[in-house]
């Protein structure tokens, strides 16, 4: 069997939802052929999956949307991406379901959530599996009239296809297909060796430990804010935070999950990825406003209502007023129940024995 996962290349998010998807399909089927096709690059990719047994095929398949910043979206960006991506998927598709009908195995295609996965998978005749915590026909559909075409074409396709496994922290996915709801998708930290625990020199309290992570885009802080709070230890992926005292720059080799068992509390924008993880390994986070897009006050409230947290805007972000002396506020309601990796991996082997 030849698992097709095909992957937003929008951000980070998407590829380590997959990721710890498929680790736990290969744990289940380590005799099954993993294929990720997405434009995510490589790098992030082999960190995120840790190991072999995993094949890239470097195929831009959604646009998603175009951001200014790690905060800010350009809906004129994403216009015209998405208008040249529309042009050159024809031959893509052409040239992919080709070399799948060439591996001479059955397939099924695993999406996460570009909708020209469902292209694909009606070709070959396989069965088809959408992983989502939305679809971007709800982002489009929140982004104005010149995008409404696109969303409508994305809700099409996504009304094709064999089972939906409904991630939480969700918006409303009604594409008229079985659903099943899933909790966290999270991957586990790797236990850091003693030679890289002496080198990042951490505090031993765990609540001084302050991760900074935006995503693959990052988001560039002046390292001098640091120095308002002398107690702490910021860890992150901009070299700039090394100029700072009790700055710590990230090693190539580390996902900030790594991190997360040492780290109290996460600075960060709504990402779905980065709170699975948090919550999973008890981390608080120190959430910053983001404008433009339709996920964000889905997750800020699924944060309110699931995890420790405080909330930040961009001016506090700006100015160093990061709220780490006050005590983290706590979650309205119960925690998100976690296994969703392993729940989504025995649903497809399911959908493949029924």
């Amino acid at each position: 069997m030849l698992i097709y996962a095909c992957i937003s290349s929008h951000g980070f998010g998407h590829g380590s939802r997959s990721v710890a998807v498929l680790q736990q399909l290969a744990r289940l089927r380590p005799d099954w052929r993993l294929v990720l096709s997405t434009g995510l690059p490589p790098s992030f990719l082999r960190l995120a999956f840790g190991h072999g047994g995993v094949e890239q095929r470097c195929c831009r398949w959604d646009v998603g949307v175009v951001q200014a910043n790690a905060l800010e979206v350009d809906p004129q960006a994403t216009l015209r991406q998405l208008e040249a991506l529309e042009a050159s998927l024809p031959a893509q598709i052409t040239a992919e379901v080709a070399w799948l009908e060439r591996q001479g195995l059955p397939v099924l295609v695993l999406a996460d959530v570009p909708p020209p996965a469902a292209l694909i998978a009606a070709r070959l005749g396989a069965p088809l599996i959408w992983l989502a915590s939305f679809g971007w026909d709800a982002i489009y559909g929140a982004m104005g009239p010149e995008l409404a075409d696109y969303g409508q074409a994305a809700r099409e396709l996504y009304g094709q296809g064999d089972l939906l496994l409904r991630c939480p922290l969700s918006l409303p996915m009604d594409w008229g297909l079985p659903v099943q709801p899933i909790g966290l998708t999270n991957s586990e930290p790797r236990p850091l060796d003693a030679a890289v625990l002496a080198q990042l020199a951490l505090p031993a309290e765990r609540d001084r430990c302050v991760l900074i992570s935006f995503g693959g885009l990052g988001l560039s802080l002046d390292p001098a804010l640091l120095a308002r709070w002398p107690e702490h230890v910021f860890i992150g992926s901009d070299p700039a935070l090394a100029e700072a005292d009790n700055g710590r720059l990230l090693p190539a080799d580390l996902r900030p999950l790594d991190l997360m068992p040492h780290a109290g509390r996460l600075i960060t924008k709504a990402g779905y990825s980065s709170f699975c993880e948090a919550f999973s390994q008890g981390v608080g986070i120190h959430l910053v406003e983001r404008q433009g897009f339709a996920e964000a006050p889905v997750l800020a409230e699924a944060l309110q209502n699931h995890g420790r947290h405080r909330l930040l805007n961009r001016s506090q972000l700006d100015q160093g007023e990061w709220q780490l002396d006050q005590p983290l506020l706590a979650a309205r309601q119960g925690p998100l129940p976690g296994g969703g990796a392993e729940a989504a991996a025995k649903a497809i082997l399911a959908l493949l024995s029924g």
